[in-house]
């Protein structure tokens, strides 16, 4: 994989497959970029390229619990990654991009096209996250766990738990950067980051008149239905984009549900079911060789 280090020195590996109109795709969760990658392919094969990049504080990309302001405000963790890939896709001069994704990569997506709207030319969404479970279930995924831990033992303690262990194994220097925090600034950072997640919006990040205000080409994928990606969020997402093309459950709730505890198999699905469906939607918008 390549990498750039950005303008606060974070170090965000990414890479570049295919040639062609291109496609960024975001996995959703913390998990690094390489698990869309079967999908990338088979779009790839349909004669696009794709970018795919590990997160800060994913993947083997830096780790950096750091506050971070835009003006006067503090930016939340989801905000930040929305700044990284738009400065990582403006170093790689591939503005504007379709963005698009599952889950958190669904929620940066539509963050993108509303603090960002000159580098999207479309979005390709699926499985979007909301509701008052949601904000719960993530809020403590993302962050309360990890509270928990530095708040009974320390960084020494968050550096064993499975997640961070591995962001160190993949990248050495991540020890050193967690082991130097006070665990008290730790607390206090993600106690803050996880603020982002309330259910007092449709849709988990942004509000519904941001949403109805975006006018890009928009692919909505129905692609489960689960307690964090309930159906009726998503359907109330297409409500507020009338414009975009929509495509209903890829899978039953049982399936989808059997997905959700097998995430090799949830990955074989998606690279199974997707990609047909998004190269139908391009090729209507963004046509290869034209």
């Amino acid at each position: 994989m390549a990498h750039v280090t950005l303008s606060d020195n974070t170090t965000v590996y990414y890479d570049i497959i295919g040639s062609g109109p291109l496609l960024v795709l975001i996995s959703g969760g913390r998990r690094e970029g390489d698990w869309l990658r079967p999908t990338a392919e088979k779009l790839v094969a349909g004669g696009y390229s794709v970018l795919l990049h590990d997160r800060r504080n994913c993947g083997a990309s830096d780790v950096v619990i750091e506050r971070r302001y835009e003006g006067n405000r503090e930016l939340s963790e989801q905000e930040i990654w929305v700044e990284d890939l738009y400065e990582l896709l403006t170093r790689v001069h591939v503005t504007p991009a379709w963005i698009g994704g599952t889950s958190a990569g669904c929620r940066l997506s539509l963050m993108m096209a509303i603090k960002h709207p000159d580098a999207v030319q479309g979005l390709l969404l699926w499985r979007v996250s909301g509701g008052e479970y949601a904000a719960k279930n993530l809020g403590y995924n993302y962050y309360e766990q990890f509270n928990e831990i530095a708040a009974k033992d320390g960084m020494e303690g968050v550096i064993r738990t499975p997640f961070f262990a591995a962001r160190i194994a993949q990248n050495p220097a991540n020890r050193d950067r967690l082991l130097k925090l006070d665990p008290k600034e730790f607390i206090s950072i993600m106690a803050y980051w996880r603020t982002f997640f309330t259910a007092d919006k449709t849709v988990v990040g942004a509000t519904d008149d941001e949403i109805r205000a975006l006018r890009v080409p928009t692919l909505i994928i129905i692609a489960g239905d689960d307690d964090t990606h309930p159906l009726p969020v998503q359907e109330q997402l297409r409500a507020m984009l009338p414009h975009a093309e929509y495509h209903p459950p890829q899978w039953t709730k049982p399936e989808s549900d059997a997905l959700l505890a097998d995430d090799k198999a949830y990955g074989r699905a998606t690279a199974e079911k997707l990609p047909p469906v998004i190269l139908a939607f391009l090729a209507k918008h963004a046509p290869v060789g034209v």
